[in-house]
């Protein structure tokens, strides 16, 4: 897949999933935005980046809008069109529903799927009028079936395919497809913080038996974004090893 000449956003790049998604599009010839919170990781990233492509880095908290604005237009300044963008920020606050503290709630709901509206608002505007877009939005499938301990999480996520499936429907007109990455058990930081017991629990219920890595979601970005996958809108590709 070469996207050359294409450029790509991708929010929470600094690290994990996000990293892995920003490098293979570099390497694949797109220009990439970065904008991650992380200003030192950010800066981190595109060093590495910058010897497959043209690769900015900027800091953006994806819920204030006013900053996914001034980011968005900084790419817009240097390259004038923004082609696809991937909704990669996230956050986890995992607590049982009796202890969640409401500001755990608003924080990952803000980051989760508040972060993927302010993106998807300001990148619109560029997309409708090239008439041409793609957006892709990092769901989980947490958000299809749910997890004790992690309902701001799992709500957050499904809004994000409810979110996806709307636009998709309200965009398609303007040549822009919309869809939806659902990640499985991928081994990251977020992930290496899970006891033992439940590292284990999981990987007896994946029949491939072996945890998903950074590159496997990566994979499944690369393909929604590419022209094989032109008539594919308003999906949730589920990339989780047949987790059961």
């Amino acid at each position: 897949m070469d996207f050359r000449d294409k450029v790509v956003i991708v929010t929470g790049a600094a690290q994990g999933i996000g990293k892995e998604i920003a490098l293979g599009f570099a390497r694949k010839k797109a220009k990439v935005g970065l904008f991650d919170v992380n200003e030192d990781r950010i800066s981190q990233t595109v060093e590495e980046i910058k010897s497959y492509s043209q690769v900015l880095g900027f800091k953006v908290d994806v819920t204030n809008l006013e900053e996914v604005e001034r980011g968005i237009n900084k790419i817009i300044d240097n390259w004038g069109r923004v082609d696809i963008l991937i909704n990669n920020a996230g956050l986890a606050k995992d607590s049982l529903i009796l202890r969640l503290a409401e500001s755990d709630w608003d924080k990952v709901l803000a980051v989760n799927l508040k972060g993927a509206f302010n993106c998807i608002r300001t990148a619109a505007k560029f997309m409708v009028k090239q008439r041409y877009g793609r957006i892709i939005n990092m769901s989980s499938v947490i958000g299809i079936m749910g997890n004790p301990g992690q309902a701001n999480y799992a709500a957050s996520k499904a809004g994000l395919i409810g979110l996806t499936k709307s636009l998709a429907k309200e965009l398609g007109s303007r040549n822009i497809n919309v869809n939806a990455v659902a990640p499985g058990y991928i081994e990251t930081a977020m992930t290496e913080k899970l006891d033992g017991k439940i590292k284990e629990e999981m990987l007896r219920r994946i029949p491939l038996r072996r945890f998903g890595q950074p590159q496997d979601v990566a994979k499944a970005v690369f393909f929604l974004a590419s022209s094989d996958a032109d008539y594919i809108t308003g999906q949730a590709l589920v990339v989780d090893g047949g987790l059961i």
